[in-house]
């Protein structure tokens, strides 16, 4: 379990950075260009992924929060149980937390979770997200490579 905590601390505290720098140099819903497709604009997401129940009323906040929290719980257990050559999985295990604990950090402490990276292509934008969504979609990318047998100890004898 120890040897991949690093990839959990290190995802948090890149998102942790990144939101309290953009949360002090930044304006809300200030919007930065950087490239043609990319912008940093900083939002607030009460919701989930995609804004999910981000009007709900509050109660959401609590929801997700004990979601993360348990999810985050369960997720060390499966660290731990891995055996020593599911490296992949557990590299796309450490990365999911990081950023469950990152988005669950903010959603405790604010009561929304701090969004500024937004891509887009000329009027459509994707809901903007941040470091710590990008850990879960990877970690969950490399899930689902894991799941395919790529990486899987079985290629490794």
């Amino acid at each position: 379990m120890l040897k991949w905590v690093w990839i959990s601390v290190v995802t948090l505290l890149l998102d942790q950075a990144s939101k309290i720098a953009v949360d002090s140099s930044m304006k809300l819903y200030e919007s930065i260009n950087i490239m043609p497709f990319f912008n940093l604009t900083y939002v607030h997401n009460t919701g989930a992924a995609f804004s999910f129940l981000a009007h709900a009323g509050g109660w959401q906040r609590w929801l997700f929060a004990g979601l993360a929290f348990l999810i985050s719980g369960a997720i060390t257990v499966w660290i731990s149980r891995l055996k020593q050559q599911e490296v992949l999985l557990a590299v796309a295990l450490s990365l999911i937390l990081g950023g469950a604990v990152g988005n669950l950090i903010d959603r405790v402490a604010y009561g929304y979770v701090i969004d500024f990276l937004d891509v887009y292509y000329q009027d459509w934008h994707w809901p903007a997200f941040n470091i710590a969504d990008s850990a879960i979609c990877i970690g969950v990318f490399l899930m689902l490579l894991e799941s395919f047998g790529i990486g899987h100890p079985a290629e490794l004898d």
